[in-house]
């Protein structure tokens, strides 16, 4: 009896195994992508990313990506006073080919970027919790929107790759 219990127990313990493979494996459609979209509805006012590019075979294209050459500095004022300084490093999602056009337009991307950044700093965006999802999708928003006015479509996406914020003590 002492020597069958632990084979009768392996056996189960196998038999369940394989039944609970079977049972999570996942549909045949969700291998194939065709799954509904999971992702939660967009906030009013939100951009969502283009969907995907896709060749002239049906394949999807991967994305390029920018990232800008140098951080942004983003000073934070408190009372006429310099409170805070926020540095920054931002990427941008471009589709297939337009990485080259994206970097010839960098210096105005730049320009019109740090104009957002001070508004965003000047509106109180970088004060307290300055990582609220809220105010980063606020912020990703603004910057996507003008990127989408100086480069173009070409734009896909805006990627905040680095954010601090240095308190200045006085």
């Amino acid at each position: 009896m002492g020597k069958i219990l632990p084979i009768l127990l392996a056996l189960i313990g196998v038999g369940a195994g394989i039944g609970a493979g079977v049972m999570l494996k996942p549909d045949p459609e969700a291998e194939h992508g065709e799954v509904a979209d999971c992702a939660p509805p967009a906030d009013e006012g939100t951009h969502t990313a283009s969907p995907p590019a896709v060749d002239e075979h049906g394949e999807e294209v991967t994305p390029e990506y920018v990232k800008m050459n140098n951080q942004f500095v983003i000073p934070v004022l408190k009372d006429g006073k310099m409170a805070a300084l926020v540095v920054m490093s931002i990427s941008l999602e471009v589709t297939p080919g337009g990485k080259e056009a994206t970097f010839q337009r960098e210096p105005k991307l730049r320009d019109a970027f740090n104009q957002v950044l001070f508004d965003h700093a000047n509106s109180g965006g970088f004060d307290g919790v300055f990582t609220n999802s809220n105010r980063m999708v606020v912020l990703r928003d603004s910057l996507y929107e003008v990127a989408q006015k100086v480069a173009g479509p070409v734009v896909q996406d805006i990627l905040i790759n680095d954010i601090v914020r240095q308190d200045i003590q006085s």
